[in-house]
Formats: structure tokens, C-alpha cells, sequence
């Protein structure tokens, strides 16, 4: 419990920083190069390898970080539950990859594409970045991948040069996370010890793994069944392409928020534990704030300034992208929100039954939306399935958190934050009458919507960002 949260999160922001910086400096290169028929390929395949990894891991990422959590104080423990859960792991992702071979990999219009994802399959059995995010060592996986972002971006346009290149965007996807796992592996002996082999029995974390893998295929049918379902009902990859632009962009800004979690899923499991629940609340009603404080201006940021950005950022031909980037913004509040009450209190508590209602109530109604309005209306109507199945989940888990916290006054933590985004969003509306320039007018909509926002909290003194502003002052004092 001595390692710093503000520590970890750093480290971990860094890393998401970094996701949201690689993305501006690849996708218009990638836009224009492979074209949205290309983008859309490679989202296609890669939404179909994904449900094998899905049954491979058998849900042991999430479910092995809170285990590690448990017990991360005491070597010997943690190091069985690590041996346990990477045999069970090296059991199921060989069986997933065999029939993944069989059933894509021979034949098919796509068959190239498959064999090169086989190695993703690999990496992500030899994937042990859990458990050291379960012993809270942020440190170490930020810096890896870190890393391995920056190899990957230098290779893309080292190596990508046409619209015929689509397979190479995948080897280096792929080998570049192959690459990253298996650096992890270098000085684990620091963390664990030797376990006699009587001691290891994985065959015990299979039925409680099992419960974490069932609420990872609901969340799985409405983060990527909608892009199999707009190519095979559409047929067009081109409207794949416009969903996954919208959705990468959207979520590479909702990391900043989601980081925060990630950090505190093994400290609030650690104070489980030990039976601190005033001091689970505190972290809670912090993280609210924290979603709502970034939430807000992101979402309002980009209905502002998604009909300049997107012709410059990705080019010409993904006009269709301007109205999708407006419509999904709002699962950054929606996820946000989702992700403290689920990931990080539902299923370090120990509840993760409630959590497999939530998601799986959610994938139901991704599915029936996007069955009714794909058809129609192609990536917009998987856009807005996607924005109600998330509402859905959040809704549903603040029903099943509302005797534990009152659900009115954490709705109320909002108002400061909705209050000042609007102000800023107002304010922002004058640079794209006076300026005429794209860029000029983005830039200036940044810097001038980042300033309005933040000196409209101080000037109605909220209370995070008054903390924030006095530790910013103490640390300069001492310094």
C-alpha cells in the first residue's frame, strides 16, 4: 500500500499519452495511404481474431490482476497464483489458436490476413503485464509499451507504402506486441519464487476465471461485434473504415480518462481485503470527479471541432466521419462511469455477478439495435447502438451500486464540471466564425476552450481543482 497512486497513474497516463499521440501522427498517414477499404480490412480481421483471444485468455487478464492484488504483499502467494493462472492460460490459447487455423486460416479471401494474426494469438498467451499491473508496478508495463509504440510508429512508415500494404500494417502490429510481451518476461524472477509443483493447482482458478470470461464476451459483442456486423451485413469495408476512424479517434481520448482505473482496480482490491470501505469510498467519489472533470470538455471538444479536424486529420472521403465523431463522444462519459462502477468496485469487491448482468443486458442491446439499424442506416446506426449499450450498462450498474452510494449526489458531483464545458463550448464557437484557416481554428479552439474551462472551475472554486491547484503550489515550494 506504499506505492503511490499518483505514481502509478503517471506512469500509466504516460503510456496513454503516448496511445493518443501515435494515433495523431499514423492515422492520416495510414488514411491516406491505405485508404478506408484497407483501415476497414484491417478492423474486420482483426474483430475476428479478437473472440479467439477472448476464449484463449479465458478472462485471466482482469481476473488475474485482482488475484495478484489480493495477495501481492505475500511472494509465495502471488507467485502460485501466477503460475496457476499462465498454465491454465497456456492450455486454452493453443486449443483457441488450432481452431482459429482451422476455420480462417486455410481458405478465404482474407486467409493472408488471418495467418499473420495467428501471432497475436501467441503474444497474448505469453502476455503477463497482469500481474505486474497486480502488484501495482505500473513502471514497468508503461515503459515496455512505451517502447514497443515507438518501434511500431517508426515502422509504419518505414514499411507502409501503398494501399496494397495492408498485410504489412498487420506483421507489424503484431510482432511489435509479440515483441513487447515477451520483454516482460526479462527480470520476473524479482517478483516471484520457486513454487513446488504439488503446490500449483490451476485447475482451481478455472471456474472463477470462467465468471470473469463471460461479462468479457458481452463487453467484447459491443466493442467489436458491431465492426463484424456493419462488414458482413454491408459488405462494404468502407463503412468499417469510417467506424473504426470514429472509434479509435473517440477512444484514444477516453484512455486519458480509463487510465485512472486501470491504477486503482488492485488498490481498491487491496482495500477490499483488508475491510477498508471508508477508504474504497474516498477513492471512489475521487474518481468520479476525476471522469466528470475531463468527460465533459472532451465530449463538447469534439462536437465543436469535429467538422474541421476530421477532413484534416484523415483526409478526403471520410466526410461520414464528422456526424459519427459527434454522436459517439458521448461514451467517454458513459464508459467513464462505467468503468469505476464495474471494473473498478463491482469486480474488486468481489461482485462480479452484478457486473455480468450489466454487460451482458448491454451486448443484448447492442445486438438487436445493430441488427435493426445497420441495414439502414450502415456505421451511424452501429455508432448509436454502440452510445445506447453503453448508457445501458452504466444505468444498470449504478442500480446495482445504489445501496452502497447514493446515486443523487454522485449525479451532483457533475454540475461544475457540465456548467463550465457549456460555458466553453459557447466560447469556442467564435474562432470558427472569425478564423478560416483549419488548423488555425482548431488550435485556437484548444487553447482557448482549455483556458475558459479551467479558469471557470477556479472561478466557482471546485473542489478537485482547488486540491490540484494546492498541490501543484506545495510541490513548487518545495522544490
Amino acid at each position: 500500500m506504499k506505492k503511490s497512486i499518483m505514481k502509478n497513474y503517471l506512469y500509466n497516463l504516460a503510456y496513454q499519452i503516448l496511445i493518443i499521440i501515435m494515433p495523431i501522427i499514423t492515422t492520416p498517414y495510414l488514411s491516406r495511404t491505405l485508404g478506408a477499404s484497407g483501415i476497414g480490412t484491417y478492423s474486420y480481421t482483426i474483430s475476428i481474431v479478437t473472440y479467439f483471444i477472448l476464449f484463449g485468455s479465458l478472462g485471466t487478464a482482469i481476473y488475474g490482476q485482482r488475484e495478484v492484488a489480493y495477495v501481492q504483499d505475500d511472494t509465495k502467494k502471488r507467485s502460485i497464483v501466477f503460475y496457476e493462472i499462465l498454465i491454465l492460460r497456456c492450455i486454452t490459447m493453443p486449443i483457441a489458436m488450432i481452431v482459429f487455423y482451422l476455420l480462417y486460416c486455410r481458405t478465404g479471401q482474407y486467409d493472408i490476413y488471418f495467418r499473420i494474426l495467428l501471432l497475436e494469438m501467441l503474444s497474448t498467451c505469453l502476455d503477463i503485464s497482469w500481474f505486474f499491473q497486480g502488484i501495482e508496478n505500473f513502471k514497468k508495463t508503461a515503459v515496455r509499451n512505451i517502447v514497443i509504440k515507438i518501434i511500431s510508429v517508426i515502422s509504419i512508415f518505414l514499411f507502409i507504402k501503398n494501399e496494397n500494404d495492408t498485410s504489412k500494417y498487420l506483421i507489424i502490429y503484431t510482432l511489435t506486441n509479440l515483441l513487447g510481451n515477451v520483454s516482460l518476461w526479462i527480470g520476473l524472477k524479482k517478483y516471484i519464487t520457486k513454487v513446488e509443483l504439488k503446490e500449483i493447482r490451476f485447475s482451481r482458478q478455472l471456474k472463477p476465471a470462467i465468471t470473469f470470461f463471460i461479462p468479457q464476451i458481452a463487453i467484447q459483442i459491443y466493442t467489436v461485434l458491431d465492426k463484424t456486423m456493419i462488414g458482413a451485413i454491408t459488405n462494404n469495408m468502407s463503412e468499417v473504415g469510417y467506424y473504426e476512424q470514429t472509434q479509435k479517434i473517440v477512444k484514444m481520448l477516453l484512455t486519458i480518462i480509463t487510465s485512472l482505473g486501470t491504477v486503482m482496480v488492485p488498490r481498491i482490491s487491496k482495500c477490499y481485503i483488508d475491510g477498508d470501505t471508508l477508504q474504497i469510498k474516498k477513492y471512489m467519489n475521487k474518481t468520479f470527479r476525476f471522469v466528470y472533470m475531463l468527460a465533459f470538455p472532451l465530449i463538447f471538444g469534439i462536437i465543436a471541432t469535429a467538422d474541421n479536424f476530421v477532413p484534416l486529420f484523415l483526409g478526403e472521403g471520410y466526410e461520414t466521419v464528422k456526424l459519427l465523431m459527434k454522436i459517439m463522444s458521448w461514451i467517454i462519459l458513459f464508459i467513464g462511469l462505467g468503468n469505476i462502477l464495474g471494473s473498478q468496485y463491482l469486480l474488486s469487491t468481489k461482485q462480479q455477478g452484478k457486473f455480468t448482468i450489466c454487460v451482458v443486458c448491454g451486448a443484448i442491446v447492442n445486438v438487436i439495435l445493430n441488427s435493426l439499424m445497420i441495414p439502414k442506416l450502415q456505421s451511424l446506426g452501429a455508432v448509436i447502438a454502440t452510445v445506447v449499450a453503453e448508457f445501458s450498462v452504466t444505468a444498470m450498474e449504478f442500480y446495482f451500486v445504489r445501496k452502497e452510494f447514493e446515486i443523487k449526489e454522485i449525479l451532483i458531483l457533475s454540475r461544475n464540471y457540465i456548467v463550465s464545458a457549456l460555458i466553453m463550448f459557447i466560447i469556442v464557437q467564435i474562432p470558427k466564425v472569425l478564423i478560416h484557416s483549419g488548423i488555425i481554428t482548431i488550435l485556437v479552439q484548444v487553447i482557448l476552450g482549455t483556458i475558459v474551462y479551467f479558469v471557470t472551475l477556479l472561478t466557482i472554486k471546485d473542489e478537485m481543482i482547488i486540491e490540484l491547484k494546492n498541490k501543484f503550489l506545495k510541490k513548487r515550494i518545495k522544490e
